[in-house]
């Protein structure tokens, strides 16, 4: 009962177990959010959107780079902890930092260089209903980064069972991403931390099919 009470507060962050949370994935994923925002190849200038921003670690990384930054959470909870984070470059008009829906961005059509997902698609329910917002989203020549931890380091934690997360390995994310219209640029097994495989993906839109 613990374990799942767990696994849906990192589903969703709620109250003080939601900012406790925080608290921890701003540790836990300081690895992976490295390298995920390295896989993403920044320019400054660029508008990135980060999907699940939390505690805005990343998206204070990528404001360094010189980076836009739009970062989406459907917690009040992360988006409090996201902004005084990042409270200069808010104010500064670099960073917004939005509540919104994984399956209906705040975002224009084609507004986004830059899409990265780090620790979240476990909690995609229609998966394909978000990757086709995202493909709505991402310029044409953009760039999606994704970044889970791989099934076989997170089949042991208690908190990670089937009625919170959707676990990936290389072969069901390609899958996920393929079906999902992006055409892979490369899937890495990286070190996430001390006896954790994690996986970065970099995929672009793949292009629309005409008919002859």
């Amino acid at each position: 009962m613990v374990w799942h009470a767990i696994g849906l507060q990192l589903r969703h962050p709620r109250g003080w177990p939601g900012r406790l949370i925080g608290h921890v994935m701003r540790l836990a994923n300081h690895r992976p959010n490295r390298l995920a925002v390295d896989a993403l190849e920044l320019v400054p200038g660029q508008h990135v959107l980060e999907l699940g921003c939390g505690p805005g670690a990343a998206v204070a990384r990528m404001a360094a780079r010189g980076a836009r930054v739009t970062g989406i959470d459907q917690s009040e909870a992360m988006l409090a902890q996201a902004r005084r984070r990042n409270r200069r470059h808010v104010v500064a008009g670099q960073v917004a930092l939005r509540l919104g829906q994984w399956h209906r961005l705040p975002v224009a059509d084609g507004a986004a260089d830059r899409v990265l997902a780090v620790n979240v698609a476990y909690f995609w329910e229609d998966a394909a209903g978000v990757l086709a917002e995202i493909r709505r989203v991402l310029a044409q020549n953009g760039l999606l980064v994704l970044y889970v931890t791989a099934a076989d380091s997170m089949r042991g934690w208690k908190f990670a069972d089937a009625a919170t997360h959707r676990l990936y390995d290389e072969d069901s994310l390609a899958a996920l991403l393929s079906g999902g219209g992006f055409v892979l640029a490369d899937l890495r097994r990286v070190r996430a931390g001390p006896g954790v495989a994690g996986l970065v993906a970099r995929c672009r839109k793949a292009p629309v099919r005409k008919d002859a």
